[in-house]
């Protein structure tokens, strides 16, 4: 079974945030990286991108498919993690870690609390 931190939040799309303060921090999950297989390249987006939650803003190229990535919150990119892009096969080594893509500084904090919970997004992806 995928790990599911449980001091974190989930987007259907299969994102999860690390909220400090008025940034969080974003990556895919386990579920995701196991679905995708090996990771072989991760295009991240520009710091200083203004995103809406749902929007595409990096993409994930496998050994099998290529998948956009979401932001799950709205805000503006802040950091970039230059390590997966690097090292793309971070993102399967460790996904709620160094495998994380990009840090944004939340428009509304609000928008977190309408994610899944970790509960909530294990019978997600459990069935």
């Amino acid at each position: 079974m995928s790990q599911v931190p449980s001091d974190l939040k989930y987007a259907k799309s299969h994102e999860w945030v690390r909220v400090s303060g008025d940034g969080a921090t974003v990556g895919i999950t386990d579920h995701a990286q196991h679905e995708l297989t090996d990771v072989v390249f991760v295009e991240l987006p520009d710091v200083g991108r203004k995103v809406k939650a749902g929007e595409a803003c990096a993409v994930v190229e496998s050994v099998k498919t290529a998948s956009d990535i979401y932001s799950p919150v709205g805000g503006e990119i802040i950091e970039i993690n230059k390590g997966v892009a690097n090292d793309p096969a971070l993102v399967n080594r460790e996904p709620f870690a160094a495998g994380w893509f990009f840090k944004i500084k939340l428009a509304n904090v609000a928008e977190v609390s309408a994610m899944l919970s970790p509960e909530q997004y294990k019978k997600q992806i459990n069935g």
